[in-house]
């Protein structure tokens, strides 16, 4: 394999030495928000946001004010995206069917999908309001029948962001904070004197959100774990520099730590795409956040085969895949690890994050190799059932288990089989923790 890397960023020591750092602050701050309830979340909201209404919660009437300031063609745009994304999620949605089966005469299994009871979604909002998170999470939380929905975004400007409050609202949330950072996790998560602990925390975030969802891991159930934006262009001689460039740049905007990669079969193609970044960082609005993620977090890899370029990028796992070669769907059938693939020219990230319908809460950090992205099945407990309805059922399993048992040394899982075989198949003197022979008396 020829592998050649035009561009490299920061190597994993130095991302390593910033994680930990992370680590610690969040480490912190929780045991904060666990002493100190709803006063640590006060503080924490004051120092980090300026933030520190009477109540984080929204009243209705504060919903409604927030969704007036909003004009008819913006709220018709957000609920157009809903309704993308709501389609989609039903569809996932009646692809998962409760089944129940009779596997042998007199014994039937079965499993049904329960709504996680309560969840908690976080919405970004700091720098950028992510309007689209709402969608993203409490709206495939309603359609995956989820009881009760919190949603939550830090305020903007020292208010309520008006598009987020409504795309929250619309989305079906049963309750909105104005709260953010980790003491927005934090209280979710544990619970204050004024907000009820969720179940579940999903949504995007920062790297002190994500890490917070990390530590919290256990006492509730998240999402996925997920880090920095990641975006992966993979392109050949059929592609172009301007377009594998403003895809790189689209999402290295993210943040200072959003690795973008360019994946090339073309060297031409990759030199000349570093040289349009360059010019389109001069007249890009959000260059001064994009050129230091470029900066210390890109990459240009150029290899000789698409085979060479299916390995390197199953390798890399990133969250984002845009693919611009020839034939696209040879990616789709191949590549194993990925948290979304954009296949061909004509669409992009962009469409997946904002408004086209697939979710855009995706694995990072190379987590693709295990898990998929957010969708209606995480909020859903997939739970199974048995029930034997004839005696001579439960004798037969009760002589496989009772000898599978004794194998164990479990005597009182033994004694639980035994005790079905003595009561339902007549067999009142079978030696009690012995392990049962067929027809034995």
């Amino acid at each position: 394999m020829s592998i050649r890397y035009i561009k490299e960023g920061k190597d994993d020591q130095a991302i390593a030495d910033a994680d930990a750092k992370v680590r610690a602050t969040v480490e912190a701050i929780l045991e904060d928000i666990e002493k100190r309830g709803d006063a640590a979340v006060r503080d924490l909201s004051k120092k980090f946001d300026g933030w520190m209404p009477k109540d984080f919660q929204l009243t209705q009437s504060d919903i409604e004010k927030a969704i007036d300031q909003l004009s008819s063609r913006e709220i018709e745009d957000i609920q157009f995206a809903q309704t993308q994304v709501r389609r989609f999620a039903q569809v996932q949605r009646d692809s998962m069917r409760n089944v129940e089966v009779e596997t042998m005469p007199g014994v039937v299994l079965g499993h049904r999908h329960i709504p996680v009871n309560a969840v908690g979604c976080y919405v970004p909002g700091g720098k950028y309001p992510m309007i689209a998170s709402a969608h993203m999470s409490v709206l495939t939380a309603k359609v995956a029948g989820v009881e009760r929905i919190v949603s939550t975004a830090p305020p903007y400007q020292g208010a309520p962001h008006p598009a987020i409050v409504a795309a929250m609202h619309f989305a079906g949330a049963d309750e909105i904070l104005v709260l953010g950072g980790v003491q927005a996790i934090g209280a979710m998560a544990l619970g204050t004197q004024s907000i009820k602990a969720v179940d579940m925390l999903v949504g995007p975030g920062n790297m002190f959100v994500a890490e917070a969802k990390r530590q919290l891991f256990g006492r509730v159930g998240i999402d996925l774990f997920a880090g920095p934006t990641e975006t992966l262009v993979i392109a050949d001689s059929t592609a172009d520099a301007e377009m594998c460039a403003i895809d790189l740049l689209g999402q290295a905007e993210h943040g200072p730590t959003s690795p973008a990669v360019l994946l090339t079969t073309d060297e031409g193609l990759a030199r000349e795409t570093l040289v349009e970044i360059e010019r389109q960082l001069q007249i890009l609005p959000t260059a001064e956040i994009a050129r230091v993620s470029w900066r210390d977090y890109g990459k240009v890899i150029v290899c000789d085969t698409l085979d060479e370029a299916i390995q390197i990028a199953d390798e890399l796992a990133f969250e984002h895949v845009q693919v611009l070669t020839e034939n696209p769907d040879i990616f789709l059938e191949r590549m194993t690890n990925y948290g979304a693939l954009f296949l061909g020219p004509r669409t992009n990230v962009s469409y997946g994050d904002k408004i086209i319908g697939t979710n855009h809460t995706l694995p990072t950090k190379r987590s693709a190799r295990y898990t998929g992205g957010l969708w209606v099945g995480k909020f859903l407990k997939t739970c199974t059932y048995q029930r034997v309805t004839t005696d001579d059922a439960s004798v037969l399993i009760g002589e496989y288990g009772s000898r599978l048992c004794h194998m164990e040394n479990f005597v009182g899982h033994g004694e639980q089989a035994n005790l079905r075989v003595r009561r339902y198949g007549n067999r009142p003197d079978l030696p009690w923790y012995e392990p049962v022979q067929p027809g034995a008396s």
